[in-house]
């Protein structure tokens, strides 16, 4: 039998296709909210061992520049060491003070250049050893992250290795669903889903209010919504909104209120009788 096209379905299958895949996808959110926090931890800890092994990695650079200034400045001094040397040979040959001035001043110079060397080297091995124990400090909480991802990591494959199967059952059950909706709708109503704190892209109308926001729905709207002629979206939350007998759930009847007949007594007022002064008998006569 052909598939039928996603665009030739009617609103209500269309309606109630999407309220399928709403309820399998919640299913799927319930699994996943079983794993609870681990996997945000998890990834907290892999991020978090990613920026302690980049840093790592430039400590040891770091130490690796030091060094070989420490190399490049002792080298310097040798050669710095072997020019004051032979500018005090020279002393003992010059021919006149002009020559003993020059080559004092270069002995001098090459002198400071040591000392300044020397500096640099103390500086950079201070340095070395700053970067080494910021080294050991990390490299010590990197294997903890890495111990904690471990045990972690382990959490949750048990957790998953529970619900993998029916996960993957229900994902695929969703995936078959999706080739069944027309893809612009499947689009907005995922972009509603993806925007609602619940994951609820589509509700069915819950005593004349919104399965979602639980707004109140105008009773002619709530007419349409039974029509099932067009998709309509709460004005209030966005969601689309569904009668809920095509969603499968019984609506209960409501209870109409017997008005309660009220009863108007008749109040009968008895008026006295006037008695007419003739008839007045006196007791004497009586």
């Amino acid at each position: 039998m052909a598939k039928k096209d996603p665009t030739d379905l009617s609103v209500e299958e269309k309606l109630k296709t999407l309220y399928q895949l709403q309820t399998t996808l919640s299913s799927i959110d319930e699994k996943k909210a079983l794993r609870g926090e681990l996997p945000l931890e998890v990834q907290d800890l892999e991020d978090e061992i990613e920026g302690l092994t980049t840093r790592i990695e430039k400590i040891h650079k770091d130490i690796d520049d030091f060094q070989n200034a420490i190399t490049q400045k002792k080298a310097e001094i040798v050669e710095a060491q072997a020019s004051v040397d032979r500018y005090k040979q020279q002393l003992d040959e010059v021919k006149n003070n002009r020559e003993y001035d020059t080559l004092s001043k270069e002995i001098e110079f090459q002198t400071l250049e040591i000392e300044l060397c020397n500096k640099k080297i103390r500086e950079a091995q201070t340095r070395v050893n700053d970067k080494t124990e910021e080294l050991s400090s990390n490299e010590e909480a990197l294997k903890d992250r890495q111990n904690d991802l471990e045990i972690k990591k382990n959490e949750l494959d048990e957790i998953m290795e529970e619900t993998r199967a029916e996960e993957a059952s229900l994902q695929e059950k969703a995936d078959e669903l999706e080739t069944k909706i027309e893809p612009r709708l499947l689009a907005s109503f995922l972009r509603i889903r993806k925007g609602a704190r619940n994951g609820l892209g589509i509700v069915y109308v819950q005593r004349d209010a919104c399965g979602g926001c639980f707004n109140k729905i105008p009773p002619q709207r709530q007419l349409d919504i039974k029509m099932h002629k067009k998709v309509i979206v709460c004005e209030y939350c966005g969601r689309i909104l569904i009668d809920p007998e095509l969603a499968g759930v019984k609506s209960e009847a409501p209870v109409a209120e017997e008005k309660k007949k009220t009863v108007r007594k008749r109040v009968v007022r008895k008026t006295a009788k006037k008695e007419d002064p003739e008839d007045i008998v006196p007791e004497s006569l009586a």
